[in-house]
């Protein structure tokens, strides 16, 4: 086995919060085949993002999301919102063309947690396509009250947007938090989101859910806390970061992003404590494909 083989290699036990917790065939068949858990795997599968979810129930100050407009790649774009119904449609017509589509995931264009669509689309995908991979992305801050469900529909990994675990930092990161139709900001709401974010990862871990969490680096805002989330989610047992750089838009605009090797440093200061993603493409919240390599635009 090569060094980059080793590397790729899931460890078979991994420890959380201090307890040594072993991994089934399950868990490593949705590393090997999943294009964002797995380098490797981004070179021979791919995804497919339902774009069905287009409410949001927070508000992150880099964050504006714009439709139909097909030469961005980013997350919270999509071409067209699609129905449950649609949605099933459209992975039909993908699996029958392209055979190397692992995994169907909601990615947006909003918090899939906060629309019903999600899980009406997740049920109908696992009634006709049960062999594949489900996936979801998520801001986390209803990941606790539908866990449960996302456990019966057999979503088997998950992504976490964690951007501070310090809600004095998250404040400047977040306008508000919509909880159970209760406006929150400030600090406040940063609270409430890091709470709730830190309950669900750990519920997630304990169903064996893969876990990712992404990670937006922003020079000025969370730059010099990227390192204390790491350390945090390491101790929790989650698989993968993936340090994202900020994209400047909306109230962010004004700032800089990192550059390739500034995110470079803090990836490897961060590998020390969880493993991190070095081929994400910042996909669109209905990207088809392989990493790098999409093909929705052939299906609009």
């Amino acid at each position: 086995m090569n060094p980059a083989e080793k590397e790729e290699s899931p460890l078979l036990v991994t420890e959380v919060e201090g307890k040594e917790i072993p991994w089934d065939p399950s868990q490593l068949r949705r590393v090997q085949e999943h294009p964002c858990f797995s380098k490797n795997a981004a070179h021979l599968f791919g995804r497919m993002h339902l774009a069905v979810a287009p409410k949001c129930n927070i508000q992150c100050n880099y964050c504006l999301r714009k439709y139909d407009c097909v030469n961005e790649s980013r997350p919270g774009v999509t071409s067209k919102v699609l129905t449950p119904q649609e949605a099933v449609e459209r992975v039909r017509e993908v699996i029958g063309q392209v055979h190397y589509i692992k995994v169907v995931a909601v990615a947006g264009p909003g918090e899939p947690l906060y629309n019903e669509e999600t899980f009406e689309t997740f049920r109908l995908v696992k009634g006709e396509f049960p062999h594949l991979i489900r996936c979801l992305s998520t801001n986390g801050l209803l990941l606790p009250d539908r866990i449960d469900e996302l456990e019966e529909l057999g979503i088997g990994n998950v992504t976490v947007t964690l951007n501070a675990v310090d809600p004095a930092i998250g404040k400047d990161i977040y306008s508000f938090v919509n909880y159970h139709g209760k406006i929150y900001r400030g600090e406040e709401g940063a609270e409430i989101l890091l709470r709730n974010q830190l309950e669900g990862i750990r519920e997630a871990v304990k169903r064996k859910i893969l876990v990712k969490v992404n990670t937006v680096l922003i020079p000025t805002v969370n730059d010099e806390h990227i390192i204390d989330i790491a350390k945090k989610i390491g101790e929790m047992g989650v698989y993968l970061q993936n340090i994202m750089p900020l994209i400047p838009q909306y109230k962010f605009a004004h700032i800089t992003p990192p550059a390739p090797q500034e995110k470079k440093q803090m990836q490897e200061l961060c590998s020390k404590y969880v493993k991190q993603m070095s081929h994400c493409r910042q996909c669109r919240a209905d990207a088809i494909g392989r990493l790098g390599r999409d093909i929705q635009h052939c299906y609009l």
